[in-house]
């Protein structure tokens, strides 16, 4: 006979952690089912650290699940223990008409969030690592930090396990099918049904979700470490923030403090640099030494010190909807058993706890108080119509 569960996870990383968290804490019988090991380096929810912000520039609409999203990574470290938040400060700079600066403004004025407008000579005395352009100016955001991923995905599988949640790793799903009322999931070891289930596919979106009517691509993005010149004592968290840069080409360098002592160096990357289609089984994960030089030119143009010497690189993937907005929604063609969350890569991590919450809510009563009308499947069909 087949092991029957509330519900079924499909996929433990950022998401389905969050998920198989927040349906066992309300009572669910959850099975979680991934394809690899629990916190694992294969798809987007690792690298050691994710900017976290409120001042919002992709869109003002995201600022109310930022403010639950907090909320909920404070209950998160309180409940487990581990350091999830760190919340050292962050500057988006670049020109005034810039979208980091402009986008920011306007998500800081729209929910009276507190922030501070910096010009250049006032960003270089708060921030002696940063040398921003004498036209360049920066909003700071006190509260803006850092997540830690892995920590995170691995405080919601340990809450979830505490909760009775039934989690397999190293077993995939490899199909599934409406039956009866609800759902069954096939395995090569085993066959489950449930009542719901929840997909969470992150970088697998474009095969697992090919019928929700959304085009996910995914796309090899390199993340960077480098040892500061003159040490890692002026990155430091206390001293030094995270930052989000757009130069007046128009590309964009993310990066932290050093979080992790004197040989961990300080993270970068490009935003969406030369993005290269791509998929789970044929990424290249190989990072090649033009590719570190283009890295340490460009940061070297804000962060002078930071490019002293290379540590390491790894890659990620980006898994992205047409307009970069998320999809979290009932499937379209099976909206009382199934629920589906996907296209988050480039800004979504810092979201994870509080979409939990909403596939927990969806799953489990069809609705959510969170405003998620932004993140419809039906924008694509509708747009196309």
């Amino acid at each position: 006979m087949s092991p029957t569960y509330d519900v079924i996870v499909i996929g433990l990383g950022g998401m389905g952690s969050a998920a198989a968290h927040h349906l066992s804490a309300r009572g669910a019988r959850v099975l979680g089912l991934e394809k690899f090991g629990p916190v694992h380096q294969r798809g987007s929810s690792h690298g050691g650290s994710r900017i976290t912000r409120q001042s919002y520039f992709e869109d003002p609409a995201y600022v109310p699940l930022l403010l639950r999203a907090y909320e909920l990574y404070e209950e998160l470290e309180r409940a487990t223990g581990r350091e999830i938040a760190v919340l050292c400060g962050g500057v988006m700079v670049g020109r005034p008409e810039s979208g980091p600066v402009a986008g920011s403004l306007r998500s800081a004025r729209e929910w009276d969030l507190p922030h501070e407008l910096l010009d250049a000579a006032e960003i270089r005395r708060r921030f002696p690592t940063l040398t921003p352009g004498d036209d360049e100016v920066a909003l700071f955001e006190r509260k803006a930090g850092l997540l830690r991923p892995e920590n995170t995905v691995a405080a919601h599988l340990q809450l979830a396990t505490r909760r009775g949640a039934d989690l397999h790793f190293e077993e995939p799903m490899t199909r599934w099918e409406p039956y009866r009322d609800g759902v069954r999931v096939h395995t090569a070891e085993n066959t489950y049904t449930a009542g719901r289930l929840v997909i969470c596919p992150g970088a697998w979106a474009p095969r697992l979700l090919s019928d929700i009517g959304v085009d996910v691509t995914v796309e090899r993005q390199v993340m960077y470490w480098f040892r500061p010149g003159g040490g890692v004592g002026p990155f430091l968290p206390e001293r030094h923030p995270i930052y989000i840069w757009e130069d007046a080409a128009g590309t964009q360098v993310y990066g932290f403090p050093a979080i992790d002592g004197p040989d961990g160096g300080a993270k970068v990357a490009f935003f969406r640099k030369e993005s290269v289609p791509t998929t789970p089984e044929t990424i290249d994960r190989t990072v090649r030494e033009e590719e570190v030089r283009a890295m340490a030119d460009q940061v070297a143009r804000l962060v002078p010190d930071l490019p002293g010497s290379f540590l390491k690189a790894a890659t990620c993937m980006y898994s992205t909807t047409p307009d970069e907005h998320f999809v979290i929604a009932p499937h379209p063609a099976h909206p009382e058993s199934v629920t589906v969350a996907c296209g988050f890569s480039g800004h979504g991590f810092k979201f994870v706890p509080v979409v939990g919450e909403i596939l927990a809510d969806l799953t489990l009563t069809g609705s959510t108080a969170h405003p998620i009308g932004l993140f419809d499947p039906a924008r694509f069909t509708a747009a196309s119509a």
